[in-house]
């Protein structure tokens, strides 16, 4: 109850500026609900994960997303107990889990260490998933979530490296479905909604420098398969749009007291404790991903996205490119800021 004058002022904030935003900028026509979601992620590397995945499981609550697997890219054991512990939170311990033996970035990570805290010997998050070497690979899980899928109705959401949807792209016809990779994400996906890479030059010690993105440059040569090869729509959130949209971390310290242990804002304190605002990249990219009819942000022309050998990307405009990337201006970016706000901090469905 303490919380409900703040959310009747962040309420009328948000309805302002959303009355704020030109009709012309809809960019899309509303997709059919739920959207079936898949959510491949490094989780462990940085926050942002976890408040994403926050995020989906309020969405799946609203009633305007489903959740079909997580995939991880992210090769350390933990990373898959910890992901089974948030979906356990929120009541969603059966989703099914992936996982991948790539060597890229093996490191533990400040916060899955919590997948095995305990208070008074039990696990503090309690989820089933104690021994990752249990899940399978995810390029099964891919696989199988595709195939049970309606045609042209997934929308993947990659906010790691490219490793599992590259790996996917090149996996054969198997007894999960008579498709390859290629064949199935063609039939099956509607859109990849990516975080990765940049589009607009990073300020760096006092210049404006070309930026080489932290998801591309940790598997290189996945990101440009998958640049390549890809053969539905992707939208590319770059590091500029993330970098310009921090959580503020009063919502860190006051959104998540319902409970007296919640796994996201436990995370988000492990990783850099406030007052630290920590910029919200894989965010963006699941909030396209479900919302891309709602004005939330500016798409660029079409045109193609290309990978360089040393990690750069760089977009070339063309009338039959399957390639956008997001773009934000300041009434977008203050109205984005609380909806990622209030839809990581939502309270699990009872």
């Amino acid at each position: 109850m303490k919380r409900f004058p703040q959310m009747l002022a962040l309420t009328a904030a948000v309805l302002s500026l959303v009355c704020a935003v030109p009709l012309n900028r809809i960019t899309a026509a509303e997709p059919e609900r739920p959207v079936p979601l898949i959510f491949d992620t490094d989780i462990g590397n940085d926050v942002d994960d976890v408040l994403a995945l926050g995020m989906i499981h309020a969405l799946e609550a609203r009633g305007d997303c489903k959740l079909l697997a997580v995939t991880i890219t992210k090769d350390n054991p933990l990373a898959a107990s910890f992901t089974d512990a948030v979906n356990t939170f929120y009541g969603k311990g059966d989703v099914p889990i992936g996982v991948c033996k790539s060597g890229v970035t093996p490191q533990t990570g400040k916060f899955n260490v919590l997948a095995e805290k305990k208070d008074n010997g039990q696990l503090r998050y309690p989820h089933d998933l104690t021994d990752p070497k249990q899940a399978p690979s995810a390029v099964t899980v891919l696989r199988k979530a595709l195939a049970g899928a309606k045609d042209h109705s997934v929308v993947i959401a990659q906010v790691g490296f490219s490793t599992n949807l590259a790996n996917l792209l090149k996996s054969p016809a198997d007894d999960i479905s008579p498709l390859t990779g290629e064949q199935l994400v063609k039939q099956k996906v509607k859109l990849l909604s990516v975080m990765a890479g940049a589009f607009e030059k990073i300020p760096s010690k006092g210049k404006m420098v070309d930026h080489r993105e932290y998801n591309v440059v940790k598997d290189i040569p996945a990101a440009q398969k998958l640049a390549q090869d890809w053969p539905t729509p992707i939208v590319w959130s770059g590091f500029e749009i993330g970098l310009s949209v921090p959580y503020p971390h009063v919502s860190i310290l006051e959104d998540y007291n319902y409970v007296d242990h919640h796994p996201l804002a436990e995370a988000y304190i492990l990783y850099i404790p406030p007052p630290h605002d920590r910029p919200t990249w894989d965010l963006t990219s699941v909030l396209y991903g479900v919302f891309p009819h709602r004005g939330y942000f500016d798409l660029s022309d079409a045109g193609t996205v290309t990978v360089e050998k040393d990690g750069l990307t760089t977009f070339q405009k063309s009338a039959d490119g399957k390639h956008r990337y997001l773009k934000l201006n300041d009434v977008q970016r203050a109205r984005l800021i609380e909806a990622l706000v209030q839809l990581s901090s939502q309270p699990p469905q009872k």
